[in-house]
């Protein structure tokens, strides 16, 4: 069960960055800056894909994927669709990494060292939702400043 619920947030918090690029008026707004905003929501959305393919996607999941993070938030001027659908990849990652992770791994330690020591896999995958949602509040402010 604890499986299933957590495919159900993270694919309905992830549909949910994917609604907030596709609102953005054009591909350019997604990457301005204004005013003390460090990120745009290009680079948010590029940080929340490399954190769930990361930590979820490669560390329990093995799907291979090697995390290139300074590019998260030096890449620009990618388009909607191509973020949209790095998402959508995103999402199938994760559905599938979790349908296929056994129960008993959320209680086991997690295997890469976060913040200098060892946490449970279950830690891991709370925090990476927090982690998304944050991000995911961040770009709907960034839309709406603009739409000003």
């Amino acid at each position: 069960m604890l499986k299933e619920t957590f495919i159900h947030l993270y694919e309905r918090d992830l549909q949910k960055v994917v609604d907030e690029i596709r609102l953005y008026k054009t591909d350019e707004d997604l990457w301005k800056i204004e005013n003390e905003i460090p990120n745009s929501a290009g680079n948010l959305a590029l940080h929340i894909i490399g954190n769930i393919n990361h930590y979820l996607g490669a560390n329990l999941g093995n799907t291979g994927y090697k995390r290139e993070r300074d590019s998260e938030f030096s890449d620009k001027n990618i388009s909607r669709d191509e973020i949209v659908g790095k998402l959508e990849n995103t999402i199938s990652v994760l559905k599938n990494t979790l349908t296929n992770l056994p129960e008993e791994r959320f209680e086991e330690d997690y295997p890469e060292e976060l913040n200098g020591g060892k946490r449970k896999t279950l830690g891991v995958v709370i925090h990476m939702l927090s982690h998304l949602n944050y991000h995911l509040g961040q770009i709907n402010y960034h839309r709406r400043l603009l739409s000003k």
